[in-house]
């Protein structure tokens, strides 16, 4: 699970590797040749903002391209419901930003090897690469103003560090934007206050969204985000995994314990503890560790694989 914070800081140390001029001449270059230019990977510039790329192609596609556009990578598959819900909003924001990035989608189960080879924890999962250096931006599925609060600076540190700005897409030049749809200003708020690190105040605009929308799937991730921080704040992460390792039946060091997991990083270790320590207990003690395995499911998402084989697991040690 990544932090709702999107925020692009290491991207120019990670893009310093990179020659600044030699990128700088690449994409001066690909400028010049005006609107029936090349692309950065030496032939021509792609009809859609959006493509679909595999392990074949992805150095073509992708890292040569990377010297006069930023390109964006969805990680995706088609049976994650998140990846549904981000998917099509990156695709519109890269048709209304007119080339200033090309997206491309990468399918993870066609396409292992790259899966791997970022080092993807869970999908959706969203990178960049700029003049061949890749770098995380977000996972998860997330509300349309960060998303676009991150290409902003995606686009910006790509100009600024390197001149690249890229270029209008192929026959689309004169296209027109589609029109942004207003975000709920409630939900808003609460996204708000969650970034700006007011988790109380976060924590009580998402259940005021969840009063009038039981269903909002948005505000249910941003509730259960707000509430695992909310746990943890303050927590002596040494402390407490002394206390779950001393006292395994501890069920509230377990909490603590798994919560942390989940926060760094640790899904698989998080949903076992809290397997496990259902499998151990009984009455109020295995509701406890029950509730919590749920709300940590929210967090990573209902068809994460990881929350598909902890469930199974959950049902083995319940019934």
């Amino acid at each position: 699970m990544q932090p709702r914070n999107m925020s692009m800081s290491g991207v120019v140390d990670l893009a310093a590797v990179k020659a600044a001029g030699e990128a700088r001449q690449k994409a001066e270059e690909a400028r010049a040749k005006g609107a029936g230019r090349q692309g950065a990977a030496g032939g021509p510039a792609p009809s859609s903002p959006v493509i679909e790329v595999d392990e074949a192609d992805f150095e073509q596609a992708v890292l040569q391209r990377s010297a006069g556009v930023p390109v964006v990578i969805d990680f995706w598959a088609e049976w994650c419901e998140p990846c549904k819900q981000l998917g099509p909003l990156l695709e519109r924001l890269a048709r209304e930003y007119a080339g200033r990035f090309l997206l491309a989608k990468v399918d993870v189960d066609r396409n292992q090897l790259l899966f791997q080879q970022f080092g993807v924890q869970g999908i959706p999962a969203v990178f960049a690469v700029v003049a061949g250096q890749a770098l995380p931006l977000f996972q998860g599925a997330a509300p349309e103003q960060q998303v676009r609060q991150v290409l902003d600076q995606l686009i910006q540190v790509a100009e600024e560090r390197f001149g690249i700005v890229g270029a209008p897409v192929a026959g689309d030049e004169e296209a027109p934007a589609e029109p942004a749809v207003p975000e709920d200003p409630a939900l808003a708020a609460a996204h708000a206050a969650l970034d700006a690190g007011d988790l109380d105040g976060a924590v009580r605009a998402y259940r005021n969204v969840l009063a009038d929308k039981p269903a909002d799937t948005e505000a249910r991730l941003g509730l259960a985000q707000a509430e695992l921080l909310q746990r943890v704040q303050g927590l002596d992460a040494a402390r407490v995994r002394k206390e779950a390792a001393d006292d395994p039946a501890d069920v509230h060091a377990q909490l603590r314990a798994a919560d942390l997991d989940l926060v760094g990083g640790h899904v698989e270790d998080a949903f076992g503890r809290l397997v496990e320590t259902v499998r151990r207990t009984v009455g109020e003690d295995r509701e406890a560790a029950r509730v919590r395995l749920l709300e940590l499911f929210e967090v990573v998402g209902p068809d994460d694989p990881r929350v598909v084989a902890a469930r199974g697991a959950l049902a083995r040690v319940l019934f």
